[in-house]
């Protein structure tokens, strides 16, 4: 039989011509362990995704608990299941009032559509505005409010009524207007750099859209639950969103995303006409257990807020000349190199000595720090120690 390295290229779709091509057979922790039994400090965290590090205890007991019981059994919203409603109370106990009703989906990108949906049933408005170098997904809805032309151009036309405002430039929201149905940010630019908005921005944008009747969506699928020190990034900047978007890090490790708003908005998804937005699996319920865990784990632990602790020590060991910034915050942090060619000499060389770090999609000098959020004080040391041994060598 083949190897699965050329299985993997013969048979499965590939979105680069050079994937990093890791193959992985077994993960724990911050480790990953590949077919050779060579382990990688893991400082992606699938993306994000991992929050609370790869099988955590918690969340393996949940998953086994719910496939114990039952798998998928109906589309979304006809059967009550008690590990998805209970996800629901859970998130809202822990958002401002307004934020009252959850809509569980497969992935962040479809709750974006569903956010988008939502805003243009609740205004009666089609405009959309969005941010340049913003990223929200790859779905014809989603890629029509990502702010970069180059990765979006191939795919058109999209969907009409979107325009771009500069992130971080008081001055273009004057383009929210009244035709206005929504206003989409991410709370933090991922795709960009991980730029974080200026003090009073949010609160900015959020009163244009008030005074304009439009609704303010953020979406948080990569730094919310509790990557930058608080549950949601919003919580920083004495505003809240009409729609929050959220995925990636309420998984577990299992795919989902969910779009949240006030219950008389989200009521419009379910008449004229019913089956507003539909999911076959979304809010299925294994993938439910595991959020619920996830998510009760972080408020129920010092992991929130130990991260901006470990953004201190991030930033105090990652001093070096090719190291022009570092953006971001608490553990969704940016290397911004010199160069594109040291960007990417120094992943392939903190592979090769068991650190794993990835890109970003619109900054071709930045180097992604998201570690799992359970990563220590010894293993962050650990991994500056090579990133900066890497950095010093001539050929980088």
């Amino acid at each position: 039989m083949a190897s699965l390295a050329s299985l993997f290229k013969d048979f499965q779709a590939q979105t680069t011509p050079y994937p990093m091509g890791l193959e992985i057979v077994r993960a724990k922790g911050c480790y990953l362990y590949d077919s050779n039994n060579k382990k990688y400090l893991d400082l992606v965290a699938g993306v994000s995704a991992c929050s609370l590090g790869h099988r955590h205890p918690k969340v393996v007991r949940a998953i086994k608990r719910q496939l114990g019981k039952y798998l998928h059994v109906m589309v979304y919203g006809e059967f009550i299941q008690k590990e998805p409603v209970l996800l629901a109370k859970l998130l809202a106990d822990h958002l401002p009032q307004h934020l009252n009703t959850t809509y569980l989906t497969n992935s962040g990108t479809e709750a974006i559509e569903g956010a988008l949906k939502l805003a243009k049933r609740v205004t009666g408005r089609a405009e959309i505005i969005a941010a340049k170098k913003a990223y929200h997904g790859n779905t014809m809805g989603a890629m029509s409010v990502m702010g970069y032309e180059l990765r979006k151009s191939a795919y058109r036309p999209l969907i009409p009524g979107t325009r771009f405002i500069r992130f971080n430039n008081p001055e273009d929201l004057k383009n929210i207007t009244s035709q206005t149905a929504a206003v989409i940010l991410e709370t933090i630019q991922g795709g960009a750099g991980f730029i974080v908005p200026d003090k009073g921005y949010l609160k900015k944008v959020k009163k244009r859209c008030e005074d304009v009747g439009a609704l303010l969506i953020l979406d948080e699928i990569q730094p919310g639950i509790g990557r930058t020190g608080k549950l949601f990034a919003f919580m920083d900047h004495e505003i809240a969103p009409d729609i929050l978007v959220i995925g990636k890090g309420l998984g577990g490790g299992l795919p989902v995303g969910a779009f949240i708003a006030d219950q008389k908005h989200m009521a419009q998804l379910k008449q004229a006409p019913s089956l507003g937005h539909i999911t076959t699996f979304g809010g299925n319920p294994v993938i439910a257990a595991a959020c619920r865990a996830t998510l009760d784990t972080m408020l129920n632990s010092n992991l929130i807020a130990a991260t901006l602790e470990k953004e201190k020590l991030f930033r105090k060991l990652l001093v070096h000349p090719k190291i022009k910034a570092i953006r971001g915050k608490g553990l969704m942090l940016a290397l911004i190199m010199e160069d594109t060619k040291t960007a990417q000499t120094l992943v392939k060389k903190c592979l090769e000595e068991g650190v794993l770090l990835f890109f970003l999609l619109f900054e071709p000098k930045a180097v992604r720090i998201s570690p799992p959020l359970t990563i220590s004080e010894k293993q962050i040391k650990k991994a500056c120690k090579t990133l900066i041994k890497v950095l010093n060598q001539t050929e980088c």
